[in-house]
């Protein structure tokens, strides 16, 4: 028989959605779930962005330019403008989702060995995406001791080998929501110029920061333009994950040009879905100050309520909309599939990411989940009870 690949038996299940043909399962045995496990926001899109879809004049959906249309980069490049991030349209590239942005700019900046320094734990797919680009992810190793602060930067430094081409963040980060300061990212940017490597930063979150403080993007820092690429989407901001827009930000033009090449290959970004995010541009603050009330309203009614459980342990998000929880267990993918399989409290249960997923460090992350809270509030505090009721019954 023939067989696939190398490299497709070493891509890896996603840790946010291996589990939902149990969660499936558990739908058609008449539970309710509450779903923890995904950054689907609940959050209705702004009008303005589906509107632009609705009544728009578009007779023939035609391909787009490769690397996105040019008003929507001009509108974009406006966008970023106004938090002191000075770039052109040309300094921007549209990708297919955020997801695409890393897969082509992996490939256009490392080959097959190269290395990627990552603090640990991680966005699960940067896993997925290093595996398609034949790259090895080097962790740099956070901990929930300190809220998953930055390493220090000697901890990175001894991280670098002839092999590292980059060092990737995610600010705020997934799965943390940890808020990167701007001292850190000096440190980060002084140590990619010493060391001639790329600083990347996947900055999909960069609206949603709490507690009076704000987002410093790596795009700011004088000196580290050529250094510096930022990946950016509309999914989280406008709630339009199933649009699958996002960007290439940079103003290393070499970077910019064979990022390129890879998107002629696919031809062009979705075309309904820019005209959709173009529109979205158009979002008034006052939405993001809702959202970001109602995000921290979550948050610390989640924190609250997870801190009532013995056993827990959970630190504090400055930013995004996660956080890791560790439980009092051995093994977070059994208890998220008996969750799903074997548990209920009147009829409901809870779906949540199992943690070992956003780790490359075999061992690590394993009595670890990540919850995203997305849903409202009464909902949050009645996933945290069946939590804290599956955790007085649940054996390892």
């Amino acid at each position: 028989m023939p067989t696939i690949s190398r490299k497709g038996l070493l891509m890896p299940e996603s840790p946010i959605r291996k589990l939902v043909p149990f969660a499936e399962q558990a739908v058609k045995d008449g539970k309710s779930i509450y779903y923890l496990n995904i950054g689907q926001p609940d959050i209705k899109t702004p009008e303005v962005a589906l509107e632009a879809v609705k009544n728009n004049t578009v007779e023939i959906l035609s391909y787009s330019r490769s690397e996105g249309s040019d008003t929507y980069r001009k509108k974009l490049a406006a966008y970023y403008n106004k938090f002191d991030i000075d770039v052109t349209h040309k300094d921007i590239v549209v990708t297919t989702g955020a997801s695409e942005g890393l897969l082509f700019l992996f490939s256009s900046i490392m080959d097959p060995g190269d290395e990627v320094i990552i603090s640990e734990p991680f966005y699960a797919n940067y896993i997925a995406f290093s595996t398609s680009s034949g790259v090895n992810v080097v962790p740099a190793v956070c901990s929930i001791e300190d809220n998953f602060a930055l390493p220090s930067i000697e901890t990175f430094e001894k991280l670098i080998t002839p092999k590292t081409k980059a060092i990737l963040i995610c600010n705020p980060g997934n799965p943390t929501g940890y808020l990167y300061s701007k001292e850190e990212i000096n440190k980060l940017a002084s140590l990619a110029i010493k060391h001639d490597l790329f600083l990347v930063a996947d900055e999909v979150y960069r609206e949603f920061v709490y507690d009076g403080q704000s987002h410093y993007s790596i795009m700011q820092v004088e000196g580290l333009q050529e250094h510096a690429v930022v990946i950016d989407s509309v999914s989280k901001r406008y709630s339009m994950c199933g649009a699958r827009v996002g960007c290439l930000v940079s103003k290393n033009k070499t970077v910019l040009q064979t990022v390129l090449k890879f998107a002629q290959a696919r031809l062009s970004p979705p075309t309904y879905a820019q005209i959709a995010s173009e529109a979205a541009l158009d979002t008034p603050q006052s939405y993001f100050d809702d959202v970001i009330a109602e995000y921290v309203e979550r948050r610390d009614t989640l924190i609250t309520e997870l801190r009532k459980i013995d056993g827990v342990k959970v630190g504090t998000p400055k930013g995004a909309f996660y956080c890791i929880v560790e439980l009092p267990i051995k093994n977070s993918d059994d208890f998220a599939q008996w969750l799903l399989e074997s548990f209920d409290v009147n009829g409901e249960t809870v779906m949540v990411a199992p943690a070992g997923g956003f780790y490359s460090t075999p061992g690590l992350g394993l009595n670890q989940v990540r919850i995203a809270y997305v849903l409202k509030k009464e909902s949050l505090i009645k996933a945290v009870h069946i939590l804290k009721e599956a955790l007085k019954v649940y054996k390892d």
